[in-house]
């Protein structure tokens, strides 16, 4: 997932050379939607219930697609719209690096909102520098108004935002139910193509410029970044809990810099790596894994 959603950075960039922001988010709701409904077909995947009957192959409770709404505008919708905008005025190194908050957020919604996991002391300091670390990279002291690159900066902080939501409120509503990792994956996904499909008139419509660049990287970013890597996340959500399967985003940063630097040839000023360390140590100290071992007792 970190070696995908990283490269996705660089996708939507040079995606942009092309197509409009919201063609680019469109197309990776309804390319993964597409994807997803293929292996759905071949699959067939139910989840065996009590005395190992098969359940059906979707949902039958008109409550969780309610939940699937709120998660995919969280999790799909808005924050796809969010960085591919951003993107068009800073560089994919820079969101990649914005996108390594999302334990921090994560975490923040999980506790404080959603109450499914709960901070200690050293998580809280982690949260504060994880912050801290934000600020560095924003570098507020050199911009008098909110225009050019530091909107863009604050569309990046406000997705993770969006993450930290979709993460929790999976946790508390969704998670838990007999809903295999296929049906999951198709349902958040399919949902948010349906909404794209109802805002095509606002997001969608509009003048292309195709070349084989763009359109396979919209087509990457559709059927393997927004398609079979969300059977893995709920998978991992599933397994590891949010903020731990959050932690994703340790590779994602580094894969889109690099990427970003040796192919588009992107620049950094001091402050910006400075602030991903911060940001590093904080989701370090918020997930309990810079805590001193204690010796092990004596035999």
């Amino acid at each position: 997932m970190g070696v995908v959603w990283g490269a996705s950075f660089l996708f939507m960039k040079v995606a942009l050379e092309g197509v409009a922001f919201g063609q680019v988010a469109w197309s990776r709701l309804v390319l993964g939607a597409l994807t997803l409904a293929v292996i759905m077909l071949v699959m067939r995947p139910r989840v065996a219930g009590p005395g190992g009957v098969l359940g059906p192959i979707l949902p039958r409770e008109p409550i969780v697609y309610l939940h699937f709404l709120v998660v995919t505008l969280s999790g799909c919708v808005v924050p796809f719209l969010l960085y591919a905008w951003a993107e068009q005025y800073v560089s994919s190194s820079l969101a990649s690096i914005y996108n390594a908050t999302t334990p921090i957020a994560t975490a923040l919604l999980a506790t404080l909102a959603f109450r499914v996991e709960k901070l200690g002391r050293m998580q809280w300091a982690g949260v504060v520098v994880g912050i801290l670390g934000v600020l560095v990279i924003i570098g507020p002291w050199q911009y008098a108004a909110l225009t050019g690159s530091l909107a863009g900066q604050i569309a990046c902080v406000a997705a993770p935002l969006c993450y930290g939501v979709m993460f929790g409120y999976t946790r508390k509503f969704l998670s838990g139910r007999p809903i295999h990792g296929v049906t999951f994956a198709f349902l958040n996904i399919g949902t948010g193509a349906l909404v794209m499909l109802v805002l095509t008139p606002v997001v969608a419509l509009g003048a292309l410029e195709l070349d084989p660049l763009i359109v396979g990287s919209l087509l990457v970013l559709g059927t393997v970044g927004t398609g079979l890597c969300y059977i893995w996340n709920i998978n991992v959500l599933r397994a590891w809990g949010p903020t731990n399967t959050s932690t994703v985003t340790y590779v994602t940063p580094v894969v889109g810099v690099i990427l970003g630097v040796v192919l588009l040839h992107e620049r950094f000023s001091w402050h910006e790596p400075l602030g991903a360390i911060l940001v590093v140590v904080g989701i370090l100290l918020a997930q309990n894994r810079l805590r001193r071992r204690r010796p092990a007792p004596a035999a």
